[in-house]
């Protein structure tokens, strides 16, 4: 989850003027790598060596 202070700092780096969907769709990735860096402090990620052995599940 993303907090305002967060928010108000990438909303000034907006351009004057935008549209409603390019606001919602920076707000997504803006929560998708706040999410993400949340999962690698908390240490819930996996090896290159262990994601290398998933993808290749995928293809079998």
């Amino acid at each position: 989850m993303i907090t305002k202070t967060k928010l108000k700092e990438h909303i000034e780096n907006f351009p004057d003027e935008f549209s409603l969907d390019e606001l919602i769709e920076r707000l997504i990735l803006i929560e998708k790598i706040e999410l993400g860096n949340q999962q690698s402090e908390n240490g819930k990620t996996i090896s290159e060596l262990d994601l290398d052995k998933e993808i290749q599940k995928w293809f079998k």
